[in-house]
């Protein structure tokens, strides 16, 4: 017999803000975290803006000893996660360790270190290569110092499936609770490639929009969509089984109803053409939750910005959804925060969390022009005031990676 599973949780580092607070009101209010790349010099790059985490001190989170070993995509996760916890109000003095466990993904890890690291090897010599190198540029250290900084010793794991990985990194820990591997999971993503080599590699694909102006950068949905922004921070929710919540008199958000991860299997970075491969994540998610695809109100998509993306992602919603894909209300949170790569699924994930607890939808907000192939509802214009029993969220990433989340509104 599988558990339930509910949210009891939430933390949020991002271009918009700093606390799931903060976030959510800039959602609300349209704010755009997008600008002038601040890190380095962009004189010779196509791509000149991002989505930059912006005021963020580590030392306000941690040990200034223990932030020094750290790089900042491990920052952004051990910060997220400590406002998830202590929103939880999880007492680790209360809980058996081995029973808390964390699945926090990164896309791609540290590029700075791997930047620095490789600028001292060429001017230096191998002699002089920080011995740190190696734990401080993995992946998996944002769940490796996750569970180090707050004493979680159950089942810690990474997904890394590009962009796919918050999303995935969820469901993963969704599928530990129901199944008894652990009692609460500390889960989402962090990212932080805002460098020279991730901005000239993404910039190579053709994947980044190179336009000047923040507001026409990040417009999924958009006739005139060129590409995605690149975005940094971190998204990470307390997952915790339904009993144990309960025992604790813990405050519930939601219940994460279902999970499907599926593959397309066709090409590195281009989605399926027909939708089939995300369609069919959205379809398990739905059935995994014993729900019908009219009962959702909302999806948050992945919404890259994108031609392609956004394109065969409608055509997806309306696969899976059929005559239902007209009425339910889509956006994406990335045309404000840019794309957060790995961490994208974990802050999206937040952001249909509040959207069943306020009982609002945000507007996509750099959708101006209509595309006469993205002919559903992106919630254009202003948010809506509306109430959301349930919300799909959904991540592609390069590899073919589609992963869907169903959320909903928790009924005891």
């Amino acid at each position: 017999m599988s558990r339930r599973v509910v949210v009891t949780g939430m933390g949020a580092i991002t271009p918009i803000g700093n606390t799931v607070e903060e976030f959510w009101k800039g959602l609300k209010e349209k704010k755009v975290g997008i600008g002038p790349i601040t890190y380095f010099d962009t004189a010779d790059y196509k791509a000149k803006l991002a989505a930059e985490v912006k005021g963020f001190d580590a030392k306000q989170y941690m040990d200034p000893k223990a932030a020094k070993r750290m790089e900042q995509f491990c920052q952004f996760a051990v910060a997220a996660t400590k406002e998830a916890l202590e929103d939880a109000g999880i007492d680790m003095e209360k809980e058996d360790p081995f029973r808390v466990g964390v699945s926090v993904g990164s896309g791609i890890g540290s590029l700075q270190a791997l930047e620095r690291e490789h600028k001292k090897l060429l001017e230096k010599g191998p002699g002089r290569i920080n011995p740190l190198l190696v734990p401080l540029m993995i992946s998996n250290m944002a769940a490796g110092n996750v569970a180090i900084q707050f004493g979680l010793k159950g089942k810690c794991i990474n997904v890394v499936t590009a962009c796919a990985t918050g999303t995935h990194s969820i469901g993963e820990a969704f599928r530990s609770i129901q199944y008894g591997e652990a009692d609460v999971m500390v889960a989402g993503g962090a990212e932080a490639s805002i460098t020279p080599i991730g901005v000239a590699g993404f910039t190579a694909l053709t994947a980044l929009n190179t336009v000047d102006d923040p507001a026409r950068a990040s417009i999924p949905f958009d006739k005139e969509r060129n590409g995605f922004i690149m975005g940094e921070g971190a998204g990470v929710v307390v997952l915790e089984s339904l009993e144990h919540a309960l025992a604790r008199g813990a405050k519930i958000y939601a219940e994460v109803g279902g999970y499907g991860a599926t593959c397309d299997a066709f090409h590195i970075t281009s989605p399926a053409e027909d939708g089939s491969g995300a369609a069919k994540a959205m379809e398990v998610a739905i059935a995994d939750a014993g729900m019908k695809p009219e009962d959702v109100d909302y999806i948050n998509a992945h919404g890259t910005s994108t031609h392609h993306n956004d394109l065969f992602e409608t055509k997806a919603i309306k696969l899976v959804l059929g005559d239902h894909a007209c009425k339910v209300k889509i956006n994406s949170t990335k045309s404000m925060v840019g794309h957060l790569l790995g961490a994208a699924g974990g802050v999206e994930f937040i952001a249909c969390v509040k959207s069943i607890e306020e009982g609002f939808v945000h507007a996509t907000a750099g959708l101006e022009i209509d595309d006469p192939e993205c002919d559903l509802d992106y919630t254009k214009g202003q948010g809506v005031d509306m109430e959301v029993n349930c919300a799909v969220s959904n991540s592609l990433g390069f590899g073919g990676h589609n992963a869907s989340l169903l959320v909903k509104k928790y009924n005891r």
